[in-house]
């Protein structure tokens, strides 16, 4: 498995992780999903720019978006 850390990936790469990780993950590839929207996070590509951006790990944003709920 190649690794999907910021400093061995393309922003290009990145955008791709994103989309096919977590685009349709809960079965549907709807363009007007709200499901991210659930618990506050907004929009799937919004909540991962950081990623795409090259500014914050993956594991950074989880962590971030679950503290509040995880005690």
């Amino acid at each position: 498995m190649k690794s999907i850390l910021i400093k061995d990936t393309t922003r290009e790469e990145r955008e791709e992780i994103v989309r096919k990780a977590l685009w349709g993950s809960c079965g549907a590839e709807c363009e007007f999903c709200s499901g991210c929207d659930n618990r506050g996070g907004g929009r799937i590509e919004t909540l991962y720019q950081p990623y795409i951006d090259g500014k914050k790990e993956i594991a950074e944003i989880n962590e971030e978006y679950t503290a509040p709920f995880v005690k």
